[in-house]
């Protein structure tokens, strides 16, 4: 049997440091779904603050890092070429770019961040000073980047698709060794992900296995999912947004559509209201109704 491992943080707390009685932390993750063009981005970073999320989540890459120079030379039809190479490049935005990026969100008021998929972005990324980190489930496996990123003692959301429990065992020991605060995302790395076979128990499994705050990240089409992961305790949700899913882009078939995000996040924000503190109480209005109906007192 595995050793179970365990970190300082409440698994009762979200990443602000609240409890699910207080605030689900939601991620609208613009992805890659931009299409290299900062016109979507800012619409979408909107539409991210007009439905309630606290922050918005990119990914970073160094392609030729990240991908091999065969395969960026081999074919591959696109809005921007005939090549690997061609499409990967139009989805990484500049350093300019970033920088704009950064400045929208302040002036919008939302926090941003994102996933790098290699050392030098996560590098990149620290001119920013953001508030977290994340891990992509295929990077959880990377143990010399997971260093890089714990060393950093960010906050860190890391999503755990792709990953046997002896994979996660060891992110997280990494984290624990550097004493940084994170918050594993129980994910289906499919896109979009079957609705049978998302598996939200493991919410629970996880959180009992690390003792440490467990969130959701979904690849489904629909919201119910993601309602339920709250119910079952998730302290933040993560979901890919888009203008259009009919939109050129691998993740945009996953993603919610604006009108969708609103109704999602909406709902969430519902929880604590209904959920209440668990407290019976017998209050005046219900006497008055009682009053009228209870005729023997």
């Amino acid at each position: 049997m595995n050793k179970q491992v365990s970190i300082l943080t409440s698994p009762a707390k979200a990443s602000s440091g609240r409890s699910i009685l207080d605030h689900i932390y939601f991620i609208a993750e613009i992805g890659i779904n931009h299409n290299g063009d900062l016109s979507i981005v800012r619409q979408l970073i909107d539409a991210a603050k007009d439905a309630g999320c606290d922050a918005v989540k990119f990914q970073k890459r160094t392609i030729d890092i990240v991908y091999a120079s065969e395969f960026l030379d081999s074919p591959r039809e696109s809005p921007w070429g005939d090549t690997q190479r061609a499409q990967k490049s139009a989805l990484e935005f500049t350093d300019a770019q970033y920088d704009e990026i950064d400045s929208y969100c302040q002036k919008v008021g939302i926090e941003w961040f994102a996933s790098a998929w290699d050392v030098p972005s996560q590098e990149f990324l620290r001119r920013y000073h953001l508030k977290h980190n994340k891990v992509a489930s295929a990077m959880t496996t990377n143990l010399a980047f997971l260093k890089v990123v714990a060393e950093e003692g960010r906050h860190t959301f890391i999503s755990t698709g792709m990953c046997e429990m002896e994979d996660i065992d060891r992110a997280v020991t990494i984290f624990q060794e550097h004493d940084c605060p994170f918050t594993l995302m129980h994910t289906i790395s499919t896109y979009p992900a079957n609705e049978e076979g998302l598996n939200l128990r493991c919410i629970e499994t996880l959180r009992q296995r690390y003792l440490c705050p467990v969130g959701y990240s979904g690849h489904e089409v629909s919201v119910s999912p993601s309602v339920m992961a709250a119910m079952l305790g998730a302290t933040a949700i993560e979901r890919h947004i888009t203008l259009q899913r009919a939109m050129y882009g691998s993740d945009q078939s996953a993603s919610l559509e604006v009108d969708a995000l609103k109704r999602l996040v909406t709902i969430l924000r519902k929880i604590p209201v209904v959920l209440g503190d668990g407290v019976k109480r017998f209050e005046a209005a219900e006497k008055d109704v009682a009053a009228k109906l209870r005729y023997w007192d």
